[in-house]
């Protein structure tokens, strides 16, 4: 279930043979509509097999509101028909006949997080949202109104040598459509597939020639996680087929039954790093029945970050100029992007997205050498509506921090602005008047002091690809906008930020320093779903950055927040801690103002960890 509003209900699904179905809409047992979904449906056919939908309904009247309302879709399979029950009994809660959903037009509860990758060492957060809403079945207040995905639901930049295998494997089961490559060492999907450097070598398949060793030279030197080279880059995915594919094996279980995980296609010495990625892949894949569950009981949004695209998307305007100045690297990012269309982007605004873009995909026998393809790519490159936003209360506007960065005027090393001026002017408009926001920044727009201090002092000495240093302050620019923004007299007064990308959690409250009638700030980061940051040196940051920041440091008037009151809260049960490192879920409970009543994160293992207020007092 994605878009939910009163007057606008979005499914998305994928099936092996074109959609014949209705759709029907419950309210207690009573069916109060069926319909066609021809009528209403969009599909890209994007393999011999495999089609992907998004149902776009639009009532003639509007949805109750917080009621139960139950969905079905009548399918014909093979001459007969059946409905989700029978086609899918897993989707089902006990006691339930169909899929059910609260719509709340007034958030009062959110689900969010970020970062999941399928072969990290942890379970998967996404698990814990099908407890909440077990556990909320018959209870319409302690529903969530949404689940917020705040980037990297997918690593494309970062494959398990299983993971890719499956890929693989499903490519075939669903004759998803060759691609023809330009500019590598090899010339089509076919032969990069059984390439001896498919897995775990694919930084060997680039360009060898004299011609392309300057493209290299300035694309990846002196960086520690450039695209294709890095550590965790060596199964880059490449063709659209393998995106897609990534995408149908982290959302659901279905193809997974199809899969055997052998070791023949792999050399000898990645053996055992195979068989250790392979325990926490099928681990990952065992609980996806109930994501899928949760899933389609509350609606999702989705935006990107760097890692479903690649890690260090547009970080630098150097980065810019070579990636897309490269017809192998472009297509790459290209077809990430597409996949991101099609799989997250196309369910939170389905209006935003020419129709054009399906015909160019429409034809998978041709999809190797149609040349609208390659039109389809400089397309989505260049697209630029990629933000979107809520009609709720508060307004939930979702940022697109990636595509439309603010280049650095000094130096094509020196990190972009995550959002350039013409976008953060077109923010504070779409804020005006508003008398709470919920803003979506999959990079916290306040983080950590000492670790962007570190970043800081990496770009000085033109290595901020080697930190990744990806955060709203290093950029003069943009960092001095967004303040702005939240001095601004006619923008919101309470401004709740939900973020990811850092691989840690922490909660923030946040004044502006000298002034009476400062808006109410709070910045709450929850990451990521599966995913953590190296704990011994996150303890090391965390200890350290109380030291050095504290609230009567000096060093806090050198930081381009100094005119902010930054206060962090403590993790309730964690007294030496100021950030929490564990995959997890993030939750925020808010009031009839918009203000966060609780500020929590329910961690992979159980339990629930609060954020408590901690009342009046300096910043740290």
């Amino acid at each position: 279930m994605r878009r939910l509003e009163p007057d606008h209900m979005v499914l998305w699904l994928v099936t092996r043979e074109p959609l014949q179905a209705t759709l029907s809409l419950y309210q207690g047992d009573e069916r109060q509509t069926e319909i066609e979904c021809a009528e209403m449906t969009q599909s890209v056919q994007v393999g011999e097999h495999a089609y992907i939908h998004l149902i776009n309904y639009r009532p003639e009247s509007e949805l109750p509101v917080n009621e139960w309302l139950g969905y079905d879709l009548h399918c014909t399979v093979d001459s007969e028909t059946k409905n989700l029950g029978e086609l899918l009994p897993h989707l089902l809660y006990d006691g339930e006949s169909r899929p059910g959903f609260v719509l709340k037009t007034k958030i009062d509860q959110i689900l969010h997080g970020s970062c999941r990758k399928p072969h990290y060492d942890s379970d998967d957060a996404l698990l814990r949202v099908d407890e909440v809403l077990s556990e909320s079945q018959h209870n319409v207040a302690k529903r969530p109104a949404l689940l917020m995905m705040s980037g990297d639901q997918i690593y494309a930049d970062d494959v398990a040598g299983p993971t890719l295998s499956a890929i693989h494997q499903v490519i075939k089961l669903l004759g998803l459509a060759p691609e023809i490559i330009e500019g590598a060492t090899v010339s089509n999907s076919e032969q990069l597939y059984q390439s001896q450097y498919c897995y775990y070598q694919r930084e060997e398949l680039l360009p060898h020639t004299e011609a392309n060793q300057e493209l290299k030279d300035r694309f990846f030197g002196g960086a520690r996680k450039p695209i294709f080279t890095a550590d965790t880059a060596h199964n880059h995915l490449i063709t659209l087929s393998e995106v897609i594919a990534m995408y149908l094996l982290v959302w659901s279980p279905q193809l997974w039954s199809f899969i055997r995980l052998g070791i023949s296609d792999v050399d000898n010495k990645y053996t055992d790093l195979y068989l250790d990625e392979q325990k926490q892949v099928e681990n990952f894949a065992a609980g996806l029945d109930k994501v899928q569950r949760a899933l389609a009981h509350l609606p999702v949004y989705m935006i990107f970050d760097d890692h479903d695209v690649t890690d260090d998307w547009n970080l630098t305007r150097g980065w810019e100029e070579a990636a897309y100045g490269h017809p192998f690297s472009r297509r790459i990012l290209g077809n990430a992007l597409i996949g991101y269309w099609l799989c997250q982007g196309w369910g939170n605004a389905p209006e935003k997205f020419p129709e054009q873009w399906n015909k160019q995909l429409e034809n998978s026998d041709t999809l190797d050498t149609n040349p609208q393809r390659k039109d389809l790519v400089t397309q989505i490159l260049e697209f630029e509506s990629w933000s979107y936003s809520l009609p709720t209360s508060p307004k939930l506007v979702v940022l697109d921090t990636r595509t439309k960065r603010w280049w650095s005027e000094s130096s094509m090393a020196k990190p972009s602005g995550l959002m350039d001026w013409e976008a953060l002017s077109e923010l504070q408009q779409e804020l005006m008047g508003e008398p709470s926001v919920i803003l979506v920044s999959p990079a916290p727009i306040f983080g950590m002091k000492l670790i962007e201090t570190v970043q800081r002092i990496f770009t000085f000495f033109g290595q901020s690809l080697m930190v990744d240093a990806e955060n709203w302050m290093a950029h003069e620019g943009s960092a001095n906008v967004i303040l702005n923004i939240f001095r601004h007299p006619k923008t919101p007064q309470n401004f709740v930020i939900l973020s990811g990308d850092v691989h840690y959690s922490f909660a923030y409250d946040i004044k502006i320093r000298f002034r009476k009638n400062s808006p109410d700030i709070w910045q709450v980061t929850c990451s990521g779903f599966k995913n953590e940051f190296p704990h011994k040196l996150l303890r090391l940051f965390d200890r350290l950055n109380r030291w050095l920041y504290g609230s009567r440091s000096p060093l806090n008037w050198f930081t381009k927040r100094r005119r902010m009151q930054i206060r962090s809260r403590i993790p309730q049960g964690h007294p030496e801690q100021r950030v929490y490192n564990r995959s997890a879920l993030g939750k925020v409970l808010l009031n009839d103002q918009g203000e966060p009543e609780q500020i929590s994160i329910l961690p992979v293992d159980g339990g629930e960890v609060v954020f408590p207020h901690r009342g009046k007092g300096r910043n740290r």
